[in-house]
């Protein structure tokens, strides 16, 4: 919805990249706070009440009429929007054992997937056909329906840490926590980054917005596959070479998107960044579930919070560029951080055994 957006508050691209990146920077600066309060208010809790908030945040966003107003809406968004899905995967954590968990975390992402590939191309459809605030309502009501819903799901019995600061000291003394968390934020950068910047690439080669959403629904629909995929290859792969074979779609498509934006060229890219996603990324939280189990509502927080801090710092310095049209350069740099990426986690995910 990005060139859309732009052109209705007749703003820069440049100033409507930075409201998508207030979304994901606050989205990221929030984990630590929803994980605390996830640990004292209950993980249940904490979804419903920060869904009920997104959504009318989001609701908010469809009504906007100044730049100003869509980044503080889309910001406050971000914020609530933070507690949901980290919470989600926390609930995982705390309910499915270790043996079976990225096999469900990987099911949990066909529903991502399949949010995804739905809201690609309905986004792009009712940009082209209505308005881009009629996302924004349909996003805000799907967000107060959850909250309904939400009240059939147990709350798991856990016990409260003895300080809300003993699960931040405990990451701070875990080296490979923190190192995680650099890959978690890296991969914001260059996923994140890729997937947000691929529907106005394939509009700056002509496409129309409707076109650059269906393009970008083909990334749903092979995370949808993919899932399915990694979830066989799990019972039987080292998470290793899971993360290496992302990276390794990643790579790939961003150098594809430095050769061509056609729309054809597109799905390829979408597809292999939906396959980055569900090898790499999969494997990368579920690692983050086991690190610290006493201190698992923290450090699954700010895996998410670096992911999107990281994802929140692309689109700022990418911005300039994608307004100028040249997103080759962009998704050079993307696949040039991909490499470091993809050996560096590859190499400490083989070494790494679990407590």
């Amino acid at each position: 919805m990005l060139v859309a957006m732009s052109r209705d508050l007749d703003v820069p691209l440049t100033t409507v990249v930075h409201a998508a990146g207030a979304y994901f920077l606050v989205y990221g600066l929030s984990q630590p706070l929803w994980g605390a309060v996830s640990d004292r208010l209950g993980r249940v809790r904490t979804m419903r009440l920060t869904l009920l908030l997104a959504g009318l945040c989001t609701l908010a966003s469809a009504v906007v009429w100044s730049p100003l107003l869509l980044v503080v809406s889309r910001g406050l968004a971000g914020g609530f929007f933070g507690a949901a899905y980290p919470a989600t995967l926390i609930y995982v954590g705390d309910t499915v054992p270790a043996e079976r968990r990225q096999t469900d975390i990987t099911r949990l992402m066909v529903g991502v997937a399949t949010g995804t590939a739905l809201a690609s191309l309905g986004a792009g459809l009712l940009a082209d056909l209505v308005t881009w605030r009629a996302a924004f309502v349909v996003t805000g009501i799907a967000s107060l329906v959850l909250v309904v819903l939400l009240r059939r799901l147990p709350e798991p019995d856990l016990a409260r840490p003895s300080s809300p600061w003993e699960p931040l000291r405990q990451i701070g003394r875990s080296p490979i926590t923190l190192l995680v968390l650099l890959f978690a934020f890296t991969e914001g950068l260059v996923l994140l980054g890729a997937l947000t910047l691929l529907p106005p690439a394939i509009e700056s080669a002509g496409s129309t917005a409707a076109v650059a959403g269906a393009v970008t629904a083909a990334y749903g629909v092979a995370v949808y596959a993919g899932s399915r995929l990694v979830g066989r290859l799990a019972r039987t792969w080292h998470p290793a070479w899971l993360i290496l074979g992302g990276a390794l779609a990643a790579l790939l498509g961003c150098l594809l998107l430095v050769v061509s934006r056609a729309p054809a060229m597109g799905i390829v890219v979408a597809v292999l960044l939906g396959l980055a996603w569900t090898g790499m990324h999969s494997s990368l939280q579920t690692w983050a579930t086991e690190l610290l189990p006493a201190a698992r509502a923290s450090v699954v927080s700010l895996f998410a919070g670096s992911l999107f801090v990281g994802s929140s710092l692309g689109a700022v310095l990418v911005a300039d560029l994608a307004d100028a049209g040249r997103y080759a350069v962009v998704y050079a740099a993307y696949a040039a951080l991909a490499v470091p990426l993809g050996l560096a986690a590859t190499a400490t995910r083989r070494r790494w055994v679990r407590p």
